[in-house]
């Protein structure tokens, strides 16, 4: 592929429905987050516009924290373990009669 195959491509234009969720910013350099689904706007002063992708808008689950499935877990030796387990502790909330 040429590098000037790219020369040809066409920006969205006001009216056109929107593909990604993102940050997308006009030829006047407003910036305006558009979800899928959306139209592109015209510019009030400029019309009708092309617009291009600044950022790409994702879903971040994790509020950024890692996940705690990716924190190594403390090793814990045999007698840690076996204290650990509840079924292991001993039963002291029964009365000897």
């Amino acid at each position: 592929m040429s590098e000037q195959q790219g020369h040809f491509e066409m920006e969205p234009v006001s009216g056109e429905p929107v593909e990604v969720d993102g940050v997308y910013k006009n030829e006047w350099g407003r910036e305006e987050k558009l979800n899928r689904g959306d139209v592109f706007p015209a510019d009030p002063q400029l019309g009708t516009s092309e617009w291009e992708l600044v950022q790409l808008d994702f879903d971040n689950h994790h509020d950024g924290m890692t996940d705690p499935r990716l924190v190594p877990k403390k090793k814990t030796t045999a007698l840690e373990a076996h204290l650990q387990h509840p079924r292991r502790h001993p039963d002291d909330t029964k009365e000897n009669s």
